[in-house]
């Protein structure tokens, strides 16, 4: 339990609430003790006792207790009852916020999308008070909208479907080994569904344990080795598991893995050695068929070296063999330039986040908390950040393990300007500069703000490029190809934001910037420490564009960081 999880429950109280039509008042309160606690520097683990906080009351004070405590929410959990389902899917509608969608409920008993859509087209919205004719002209269109979108997951919510299934899976009897195969496990931005391969020499027990075990909307097909079930886990999803024998796993993982123009080129490749690949094994020209305990061994078999899944994409792999060892790794990451504390809108403190990259093992971290026009994130004043700039200073001198430099997320502004002075930036070691509002203006005013920070002597990053949600926004629409000259120009770094809700920039992007000779950062842009961890999905994101590791620089020695940042 960290602060920001407690900051979410309340807010997703206050919605639940608002979405039910009780008092505004009540709603309020969860409101303002999140906006407590997220105003407050300290973290929950330095909060003696959070419940004395200004904002917090007794209600409100109650339900905090109550997730320290056991993790749960009983108020909420009541509330989620009580809703309707369909009623939470609307609030991805553009406009539509809790208020609307209330009203909607209560006047016309709409409880779903389809309702909704039907109340368009009949009529019957623009007939409430506060709505009118444009209103369910904009409602339909965005429903429209909403439907043509294709039916696949973005790899933020499979991810945690592919959590939660892992459990499952890890507490089944006789399961010897299990994974994710597919898409997902190639990294893909999306995945129409999710497959696992699991090792069992008893099927019929691990099945019948399996399906016992998951919230199945629907069973699509029960086979003696394969179960394809629809589960409940926020939007519905379809997943496969493929129930093999132990000596079967390590080749019906590659199989499911694919992707199809990988499999392709391998089963060419053994059939030039008169071989033949198939999902139970490999079959050998005199009959036997030989199976393996590692994909490192299953590779090894046709004289390859491992291929990690995220390259297994268009054949070309088996083609760029040398380039493969080239390729950022995991290990190979030093330090974390972008990451947020609760001097901003994080859950944990600078020492908690320092003590958690240390166990990560890094050289260096930078802090960079947003600056002052980022009210949301409770954006630091000039004032703030160079009181924190001193404490970091401070703080560094205690370690001999990491250097902690100190920096900024600062907002380039809606009107071309930068959020803090130059006398302020030149106080710091690392600054990033970042667009997060006005996506809507024009692609040669967004390209002039970002030219405004290219050009800035101070500026060492560009953050999250594009401004993209995964499957959700596409983000402020920027030249990437000009974007990318101009880092060329004006030494700057861009990142690949790690983070599985952006992964910013995208596979094409990266490439290109590879191309012309751009140095990337890879960063998890954490707002809490279990965030930290998404370095990993970040550096997956990058093989997948082939990212060569010395053109990363968070994967260079602290003073070769340090000597680019000074040119």
């Amino acid at each position: 339990m960290n602060k920001k999880i407690i900051i979410r429950t309340l807010e997703k109280i206050a919605l639940y609430m608002e979405l039910k039509g009780e008092n505004p008042f009540k709603v309020s309160a969860f409101r303002k003790a999140a906006q407590a606690l997220e105003l407050d520097q300290r973290s929950l683990d330095e909060l003696e006792d959070v419940t004395k906080l200004k904002g917090i009351g007794k209600g409100t004070g109650d339900v905090i207790l109550e997730l320290v405590a056991t993790g749960k929410s009983t108020v909420l959990e009541e509330l989620q009852a009580e809703v309707p389902k369909g009623l939470v899917p609307l609030m991805k509608l553009q406009g539509m916020g809790g208020k609307k969608i209330a009203k909607l409920y209560k006047e016309l008993g709409i409880d779903s999308a389809e309702a909704l859509k039907q109340a368009c087209l009949d009529h019957e919205i623009q007939k409430l008070p506060g709505f009118g004719p444009k209103s369910e002209e904009k409602i339909l269109k965005e429903l429209t909208e909403f439907d043509s979108k294709p039916g696949r997951h973005p790899i933020w919510k499979t991810e945690e479907a592919v959590e939660f299934v892992e459990d499952i899976l890890s507490n089944i009897e006789g399961i010897s080994e299990f994974s994710v195969a597919g898409s997902y496990r190639r990294t893909k931005e999306t995945s129409k569904d999710l497959d696992f391969i699991v090792a069992t020499a008893n099927p019929a027990a691990v099945k019948e344990q399996l399906l016992a075990a998951l919230p199945i909307q629907e069973t699509i097909a029960s086979g003696d080795t394969k179960v394809s079930v629809t589960v409940e886990f926020q939007d519905p999803i379809d997943i496969d598991f493929r129930l093999v024998a132990p000596e079967e796993f390590v080749t019906a993982l590659h199989h499911f893995t694919g992707s199809k123009d990988h499999n392709v080129k391998m089963r060419q490749l053994a059939k030039s050695q008169n071989k033949k690949i198939s999902e139970y094994g490999v079959e050998q020209e005199d009959g036997t068929v030989a199976t393996f305990a590692s994909e490192t061994d299953f590779y090894a078999h046709f004289g390859l070296p491992f291929i990690p899944p995220t390259v297994r994409e268009d054949g070309r792999e088996l083609d760029l063999l040398d380039d493969i060892p080239l390729i950022v790794d995991l290990p190979d990451i030093k330090g974390d330039l972008h990451m947020h504390t609760t001097w901003s809108d994080g859950a944990h403190s600078l020492t908690e986040m320092i003590d958690a990259c240390r166990s990560r093992n890094y050289s260096y971290m930078v802090i960079t908390d947003h600056s002052e026009y980022l009210k949301v994130a409770n954006g630091l004043t000039p004032e703030r950040l160079l009181k924190q700039n001193a404490e970091i200073r401070e703080l560094n001198q205690k370690y001999d393990d990491i250097e902690v430099l100190s920096g900024t997320e600062m907002d380039i502004l809606p009107d071309g300007s930068l959020d803090f002075d130059d006398e302020v930036l030149e106080q710091l070691d690392f600054v990033i500069a970042s667009i997060h509002s006005s996506f809507q203006q024009p692609r040669e005013q967004i390209m002039e703000r970002i030219l405004t920070a290219m050009k800035n002597p101070h500026v060492d990053m560009i953050a999250h490029p594009t401004g993209r949600i995964v499957g959700q926004r596409s983000g402020y629409d920027p030249d990437i190809e000009l974007l990318l000259d101009w880092a060329k120009e004006y030494g700057k770094i861009v990142e690949l934001n790690a983070s599985p809700y952006r992964l910013d920039l995208a596979v094409e992007h990266l490439e290109m910037a590879q191309e012309k000779g751009v140095p990337v950062a890879i960063n998890t842009d954490a707002h809490a420490i279990e965030q930290l961890d998404v370095m990993a999905i970040g550096v997956r994101h990058a093989q997948k564009a082939w990212l060569k590791k010395d053109n990363v620089v968070n994967t260079w020695p602290l003073e070769k960081l340090k000597e680019y940042l000074k040119k």
